[in-house]
């Protein structure tokens, strides 16, 4: 325990083979993913896991059939009307990585008062990546730092200055990415701030991912020797 991540994040991927595998439609997989992501925060925050990062959404996934992504939206309005009390009750903070901007004003206006509740909480932060994409991310930094330097309000650029125009800002990079479902890739997920994570990859689909596959990651975590390119 004296060897917890700070930070974990995880590709929620499978949610429609696992659906498909029981003669259900996409949609089914979806909404049971939704509560395996309830269960996982919480364990979590019991363990004392600092930070997790949930890719929720891709700016890639806006391609797949309008009924499935009508449904990830409907689950993600429901699921932050529940948090707006739980985040109170558990002093947890929220926080939305990605161009939220394209979401309906239902969902822009919960996640400002998700985020402006979590101003005042102190406990693990959880952030979810919404229409998020790592490349856009890169691009959108590299955007912001631009118009400060062109406005002469920046310095020189460094990679720390650079993280600073990050959604990921003031937090620390993810020390295990965890990858469920089979596929070995991170999907344009968190590119720049994988740079040293440890990765960990398994065959089980997100629905069916629980307590105990997040402590096997955790274990083969703790196993790992995190150099960062030096030699000991």
């Amino acid at each position: 325990m004296d060897r917890l991540p700070r930070h974990i994040a995880i590709i929620m991927d499978g949610n429609g083979r696992w659906a498909k595998k029981r003669g259900l439609p996409r949609t089914a997989g979806h909404a049971v993913g939704a509560e395996t992501f309830r269960r996982i925060a919480t364990y979590c925050k019991d363990l004392g896991v600092e930070y997790l990062s949930v890719y929720a959404f891709s700016t890639e996934n806006w391609r797949r059939p309008k009924d499935e992504v009508d449904t990830i939206m409907g689950i993600l309005e429901t699921y932050l009307k529940e948090a707006i009390g739980i985040i109170q009750r558990d002093r947890i903070r929220m926080r939305f990585f990605g161009d939220t901007s394209v979401l309906s004003p239902v969902l822009r206006e919960l996640i400002a008062e998700t985020e402006r509740i979590s101003d005042t909480c102190d406990g693990v932060q959880v952030n979810l990546c919404v229409n998020y994409g790592s490349r856009s991310e890169i691009l959108r930094a590299a955007e912001l730092w631009a118009q400060d330097r062109e406005a002469g309000d920046t310095e020189e650029l460094t990679e720390e200055k650079f993280g600073s125009y990050l959604y990921s800002a003031g937090i620390p990079d993810p020390d295990l990415i965890i990858r469920p479902s089979g596929e070995y890739r991170l999907s344009n997920f968190l590119m720049w701030q994988a740079a040293y994570s440890e990765l960990y990859f398994t065959d089980v689909l997100w629905p069916d991912f629980d307590e105990r596959e997040l402590d096997r990651a955790i274990i083969e975590y703790q196993r790992r020797d995190r150099r960062y390119g030096a030699v000991r």
